[in-house]
């Protein structure tokens, strides 16, 4: 595998004013505006953010397309991968030509813990491999009012061209070394992933019918995708619950579930891709005997 990108032009903007919100935004949507074969850019940016655009492109905000960003950032940092790759597959030039200028929630989801925001750094991370072979050209807004001083200097090491690059491979690395919480003493363990009960135990968990299932399912394709499971546990009350497998092989590959499948569908069958689409969170973690997988349902 490669750690550095290739083709994929991945940009990061650091602001603290509307003003200088506009100087980035418009003549970074000039560029796809100006060029021909284009697709039309995407500006994903908080909504009073593209009131601002509206108005400085003027006739030209007809050829753009602007989009809430509570609308696209909708769910966890692996759901944004699959947004980001669908609309590529269903509107990106040839190779994945476009312009994407994205401003994550910082005040929403994207912000709210230290854990979330890791995984937030995860992604702008794992993008340069994701991406690598995408003609696309993506401007990452962090404004200094929503997105604190941490999280940003965080962010540069996951954005080419700042100074502090890191390899995408290495900053996974860090975030992995983070030990993860201790397993309860009173979870509940399983001898195997047996969907039956691990459907029982999330329904009496409190997780609707609906939610077990998916819970389940997300569970089962972790399990499938790790190979040999020589344990389980589950503990947690809904929709918090925590599902934990226990594996003699390591998993070795930071981009394990992040890749997305050729079929633009989520469905059963696709391994750890499918578990983090389901789940609020996916923590993996090597180790000289194997393998953890954690999975929070919400």
């Amino acid at each position: 595998m490669t750690s550095q990108p290739q083709v994929f032009d991945h940009r990061m903007t650091v602001l603290g004013a509307d003003d200088a919100f506009v100087a980035a935004a418009v003549p970074f949507l000039r560029e796809a505006l100006d060029t021909p074969d284009e697709p039309p850019p995407v500006a994903i940016a908080a909504p009073e953010k593209l009131d601002l655009l509206r108005d400085a492109l003027g006739g030209d905000a007809k050829s753009a397309v602007l989009v809430p960003h509570t609308d696209w950032y909708t769910g966890s940092a692996a759901n944004a991968v699959a947004q980001a790759a669908g609309y590529l597959t269903a509107h990106g030039g040839p190779g994945g030509r476009i312009h994407l200028l994205m401003e994550p929630v910082w005040s929403g989801r994207a912000g709210r813990s230290p854990r979330e925001s890791a995984e937030w750094i995860r992604y702008e991370a794992l993008a340069n491999l994701l991406f690598a072979p995408m003609a696309t050209t993506a401007l990452c807004v962090y404004d200094s009012r929503t997105a604190g001083p941490a999280l940003i200097a965080e962010a540069r090491r996951a954005h080419p061209g700042t100074g502090v690059y890191e390899d995408p491979v290495r900053l996974a690395a860090e975030l992995d070394a983070v030990p993860l919480p201790p397993t309860p003493a009173d979870a509940h363990p399983l001898a195997r992933p047996d969907a039956e009960a691990v459907r029982a135990w999330a329904s009496g968990s409190g997780l609707p019918a609906a939610d077990a299932e998916l819970f389940t399912l997300a569970v089962t394709e972790a399990a499938a995708a790790l190979g040999p499971v020589t344990g389980v546990r589950l503990w947690g009350e809904a929709p918090a619950c925590v599902g934990e497998l226990r594996s003699s092989r390591r998993v070795d590959d930071p981009l394990a579930g992040f890749v997305p499948p050729d079929t633009g569908e989520l469905e059963p069958g696709q391994g750890l891709w499918y578990a983090r689409q389901v789940c609020a969170y996916v923590d993996v973690r090597d180790d000289a005997e194997g393998a953890t997988v954690r999975l929070q349902y919400g």
